[in-house]
């Protein structure tokens, strides 16, 4: 039987709705993603290959307040570190890689300027999936054209978070 978004979008709200620490909701979430990455049903309905670069909602669960969006990255995208805030956020790739770069400040939070040291840089392929906690600082890069499904704990542009100012902040 196919695995589809109704299935692990019931599937996530289940376990959102559960008991345990936030870090492992996150990962147990990421593990379901990957299984709906590789569904051809689910990619033929998210994704088309004339679909414009952007994003779009798939799901929105009103009781937990978790989005499913499809994304279409251009080739060549790369974007400047930011976090999620007080939110959680999962990517997976239906397509090609993101290219994604963790950091930490070094500095204080209280300093206005922000300095970021790279901790680590890896690829998420198709079929794999990679989730954040709130707080994490990344940064995510396209170097192909590429389809993305994120899951995010709430919807991103309404919320406070941590965003790379290159003319203040610094990478060292």
């Amino acid at each position: 039987m196919a695995y589809t978004l109704d299935a692990f979008c019931s599937e996530a709200r289940a376990t959102l709705q559960g008991g345990g620490a936030l870090e492992a909701k996150v990962e147990t979430i990421a593990r379901r993603l990957k299984g709906l990455l590789t569904e051809p049903a689910f990619v033929a309905a998210a994704f088309a290959q004339d679909d414009p670069p952007g994003k779009k909602i798939l799901f929105h669960d009103a009781e937990t307040d978790f989005y499913v969006l499809a994304h279409v990255q251009d080739g060549g995208k790369k974007g400047t570190p930011h976090s999620h805030g007080e939110s959680w956020a999962i990517y997976g790739n239906v397509t090609n890689v993101t290219r994604m770069t963790e950091y930490e400040r070094v500095n204080p939070p209280e300093e206005e300027a922000a300095t970021l040291r790279k901790t680590r840089v890896y690829d998420v392929g198709p079929g794999e999936t990679f989730g954040y906690p709130p707080g994490m600082i990344h940064s995510t890069e396209h170097p192909q054209k590429a389809w993305v499904v994120r899951v995010t704990g709430c919807d991103l542009d309404a919320l406070p978070r941590y965003r790379f100012r290159k003319f203040r902040d610094t990478i060292i």
